[in-house]
C-alpha cells in the first residue's frame, strides 16, 4: 500500500469535527489530517512520537491518537473512524510511514511543511475570523436592543440576525468562487479544498436559517 485515504471525524484540542468532516491521508513521507475549519495538520515521519488506538465509545467513539512534537499544534490530536483502530495503524505501517523517520521528501517540500506547522492548524487568518465574530455579535446585539425598545415579546430575531447569517453565507460563497477573496480568508499555503466541505455545510445551514426567519410570522 503506497497511500492510505480515510474519511472520518477528528478532535484537535477541545474542538471536534464529526464524520464526514475529517480526512486522513498517509504516504511514506507525510501524514495529513484535514478537519476543515477545526484544523489542517500535516506531519513528517520525524514529527510523530507514536500513533496509538484511542477508545471512548465502541464503534462510534474510537480512533487513533497522534502523539507529536509540533509546538504550534494542539497536544490532543485524534482521528475518529468506524474502522478498527488497530487495523488503521496496520494500514499506516503498510505505507512505510513508520519506517521513514528520516523523510525522503525533497528539502523544499519539507521546508513548506515546517512553514505550515509554524502557522498552527487553524486554516483561516486570525484577523478575518475575529472580524467575522465581532460583526456577527454586533448584528445580533442590534436585534436585542431593538426588542428592548419595543413592547413586543418573543425571539429577538430580525434584520440583525438576517444580516449576520447573510454575512456568513456571502463570506462562504465568495471564498468558494473568488481567488482574491480567498487570499483574505486563508493562511498562506492553504487551499480551498482544506475547508470547502465545511463552507458548503455552513452555506446550507445559514441559508435555511435566513429563510426560516424571513418566513416566520411576525
Amino acid at each position: 500500500m503506497t497511500q492510505l485515504n480515510l474519511t472520518g471525524g477528528a478532535r484537535i484540542g477541545m474542538a471536534n469535527a464529526t464524520w464526514p468532516f475529517a480526512s486522513l491521508k498517509v504516504t511514506k513521507d507525510r501524514l495529513d489530517l484535514n478537519a476543515t475549519i477545526v484544523g489542517n495538520l500535516v506531519f513528517r515521519p520525524e514529527d510523530i512520537i507514536s500513533i496509538e488506538p484511542y477508545y471512548m465509545i465502541p464503534i462510534i467513539g474510537q480512533g487513533i491518537k497522534i502523539n507529536h512534537r509540533i509546538p504550534k499544534y494542539k497536544e490532543k490530536v485524534i482521528f475518529w473512524t468506524f474502522k478498527n483502530p488497530n487495523e488503521v495503524i496496520r494500514q499506516i505501517k503498510q505505507t512505510g510511514f513508520f519506517d521513514n523517520s528520516s523523510s525522503s521528501e525533497k528539502q523544499c517540500d519539507s521546508d513548506i511543511i515546517v512553514e505550515r506547522q509554524k502557522q498552527g492548524g487553524f486554516p483561516v487568518k486570525i484577523p478575518f475570523a475575529i472580524g467575522i465574530v465581532i460583526i456577527w455579535n454586533i448584528l445580533f446585539v442590534m436585534d436585542f436592543l431593538n426588542l428592548s425598545k419595543s413592547d413586543s415579546e418573543g425571539v429577538p430575531l430580525g434584520n440583525g440576525a438576517i444580516g449576520a447569517l447573510g454575512l456568513v453565507f456571502l463570506s462562504c460563497l465568495f471564498t468558494l468562487i473568488s481567488k482574491d477573496f480567498r487570499k483574505i480568508v486563508l493562511k498562506e499555503g492553504r487551499e480551498l479544498k482544506d475547508i470547502s466541505r465545511f463552507l458548503y455545510f455552513l452555506m446550507f445551514i445559514s441559508g435555511i436559517m435566513m429563510i426560516s426567519i424571513l418566513t416566520f410570522p411576525k
